[in-house]
Formats: C-alpha cells, sequence, structure tokens
C-alpha cells in the first residue's frame, strides 16, 4: 500500500455537536440508530431512516421498506434490464457502509454512477451474486464490465443468504471495497469522481435483495492521488 494512503487520526468533534449528532441519529427509527458512537464521532450520517424510501427513487413496483430493511424483488416481475433504486443525492469522496442479504440472483451498489434514464444507471458497482462476485468492482453499463474480481480465496467470508456488512471508501481515484471486514478490492482507477448511490434488482430470474443500516461518512480536502500510484 502506499504509504501516503495509510491511516489517518481522524479529527475530534465537540462533544455538543456529538450530542446532536447522537440525538439526530436516534430520532430516525430502524436501522439510523444503529450509528455507533464512534461512527457518530467521525460524521457518519444515515441514508435510509427506515420507514420509507424518502431520499431515494426508484420503481414502487420493485422497491418498498418492510422491517426496517429496504426490500427490491423481482417476484412476479421479471425484468428485461436492470432496475435501480437511485439516491437523490450524488457523492465524491466517502466512505459507505450497509448490510446486504441476498436471497439469490445477482445485485450490487452502484457508487459515483450516472444516471441515464430513469431508474437506469452507469458506472461503479460493488458486486453482491449468489455464489460469486461478492466484493467485486464491476462496471456497470461501461466498456470494461468486471474491472477487478477480488472474490477469489475470500468466499469463506460471505454469510450466505444472511446479512453482510459491506464498506466502500472512495478517496480521489482510490477505490476499497471490503465484505465483513475482508478487503476485496483496493485499487486506483481513473474514473469518475462524484455521482449518485443505487441498489440493483437484475434482470433473468426472479430474485430479492434487503439493505439497511445505510450510513455515510463524506471526506474534504484530500488530495487525488495519481494513477502512477495503484494500488493492487
Amino acid at each position: 500500500m502506499n504509504p501516503r494512503l495509510g491511516k489517518r487520526r481522524a479529527p475530534g468533534i465537540a462533544l455538543p455537536l456529538l450530542t446532536a449528532l447522537a440525538t439526530l441519529a436516534l430520532a430516525w427509527p430502524g436501522t439510523a440508530a444503529e450509528l455507533t458512537r464512534r461512527e457518530l464521532a467521525d460524521g457518519f450520517v444515515p441514508l435510509f431512516n427506515g420507514s420509507d424510501l424518502s431520499g431515494w427513487d426508484g420503481d414502487p413496483l420493485l422497491w418498498s421498506v418492510a422491517g426496517g430493511s429496504i426490500v427490491g424483488t423481482t417476484d412476479g416481475r421479471p425484468l428485461s434490464a436492470n432496475s435501480f433504486l437511485v439516491s437523490e443525492r450524488e457523492f465524491g469522496d466517502f466512505v459507505l457502509r450497509f448490510e446486504v442479504k441476498l436471497r439469490n440472483g445477482n445485485s450490487g451498489m452502484q457508487f459515483r454512477s450516472e444516471q441515464t434514464e430513469r431508474w437506469t444507471v452507469r458506472g461503479y458497482q460493488a458486486d453482491f451474486a449468489s455464489g460469486k462476485g461478492w466484493g467485486n468492482l464491476h462496471g456497470e453499463g461501461l466498456p470494461r464490465g468486471l474491472i477487478l474480481d477480488g472474490w477469489q480465496d475470500r468466499a469463506e467470508h460471505v454469510v450466505g443468504t444472511g446479512w453482510n456488512r459491506i464498506e466502500v471508501l472512495c478517496e480521489g481515484y482510490r477505490i476499497r471495497i471490503s465484505v465483513n471486514g475482508t478487503v476485496t478490492n483496493d485499487v486506483l482507477d481513473p474514473g469518475a469522481l462524484t455521482g449518485v448511490l443505487a441498489m440493483q434488482l437484475h434482470r433473468g430470474e426472479p430474485m430479492r435483495v434487503e439493505f439497511r443500516n445505510i450510513r455515510i461518512r463524506t471526506l474534504g480536502g484530500r488530495s487525488t492521488p495519481s494513477a502512477s500510484d495503484s494500488i493492487h
């Protein structure tokens, strides 16, 4: 790893601000209250309020909220093209954390992506697929397709059809994806530096995926690494 990209000490946060953030987070039902004290201190905020799809846009026939989770399913509604639940905001440099449970099929979390049509996007994706692909860096709608396969020799770190913890870090051209605390990709890729987030429902066989505890910490004031500093 490039030493310039090593861990940095998190800045301190005033007690009144920490108290205000804790009050705000606990005021959101369900998953938002799962922000840890450390995450609050670091500046994480919830992107899902646990009760409805505020802040997100997707086909209401495919996406809903149940039991404090965002649920996407194509049961009874097979797709001929991938469909997405898209964030209303764009993000550049950030640490994104969430939990995902995949019953079957293929899903993913888009980031730094572009909305091309309603509920259609292209760009980077942290990929999840039954029996393969967990934590791969994929280019949805991009000429490269699979950008980096981080799945090999890491299958034991995925909890089958249970909940899996995902973290995506984007800082300049650096992209790091982790599955249940295991890094599957850590690379510098000179692609888009900002864009929307989006959750995927894949065309083909009927499938179901759930997302919960979605939170993000935006990063600022960071220098952009050069492509010559590529991490593999």
